[in-house]
């Protein structure tokens, strides 16, 4: 039971489908991953070949070109996506049209296959960079780098100061300044931000959500979350699964 709630954490981190027993939309999932910059979840979700993906729609009847649209269209939608956390417009398009491009001179559909994961990844360090970017010193970059993969536990000052070799207050004060929030601000919102991607790609319960990201009791993560987002965990999950619902509905007719 020790490691219990790492492994859960750590799958929904790494798998795309095998916790995630109904995910409501996977495609949403793959474009939140490259634009948070989440390098290791970007390479496990691009792990599959494109070519036999299940459920890929008929676009051409030729196989070559109806890979090609396919890959001109994600390729878009993950420009705009990375566009939306922070890249600037003229990166983010030229990147889609380089990409575009060598799809587009591609003789082979394997060659388009090779290209995707090149693609997303490509787009995913330049999201993790722009974040890191934004930091002006290496220990600070090196706490939040900790504490995005550490969300499962009670991360604390002491074990970010010892991991950096700077006493509390001092990092304390660097980590206000260059990131804008106090130390216990910034771990709340990642594990909150966690949690509701969790209740909408996923189908836990907000209490075994409270119980993977270490808050202290349900009723404090109700708190936190209703605070940051204006709803109970579960009412923002009931109203995300409508939401898809009726999106869902609206892209069948």
């Amino acid at each position: 039971m020790k490691y219990q709630k790492e492994l859960v954490y750590r799958n929904y981190i790494q798998l795309e489908n095998n916790i995630l027993h109904a995910p409501y939309n996977p495609e949403l999932e793959f474009y939140s991953v490259i634009k948070s910059g989440d390098l290791e979840k970007t390479k496990e979700l691009c792990k599959g070949s494109i070519l036999t993906k299940p459920g890929l729609g008929t676009l051409s009847d030729s196989f070559l070109r109806n890979i090609r649209y396919h890959f001109v269209i994600t390729t878009a939608l993950v420009a705009r996506y990375c566009i939306e956390g922070g890249l600037d417009l003229t990166t983010s398009y030229s990147l889609s049209d380089f990409y575009i491009l060598k799809a587009d001179n591609a003789k082979t559909p394997e060659e388009i296959d090779e290209l995707h994961p090149e693609m997303c990844m490509d787009y995913a360090k330049r999201m993790k960079n722009l974040r890191k970017n934004k930091i002006c010193s290496k220990p600070v970059a090196v706490c939040i780098d900790y504490i995005c993969e550490n969300l499962h536990t009670r991360i604390s000052i002491n074990t970010l100061s010892d991991l950096v070799k700077l006493n509390t207050s001092y990092l304390s004060r660097l980590f206000k300044k260059e990131s804008g929030k106090t130390i216990s601000a910034y771990i709340q919102d990642k594990k909150i931000e966690t949690a509701r991607n969790m209740l909408i790609y996923s189908d836990f319960s907000p209490a075994l959500i409270a119980s993977i990201l270490a808050f202290p009791s349900q009723s404090y993560f109700t708190e936190i979350f209703r605070k940051k987002t204006g709803m109970t965990p579960k009412n923002y999950q009931v109203s995300n699964f409508r939401n898809m619902q009726i999106g869902n509905s609206d892209a069948d007719e």
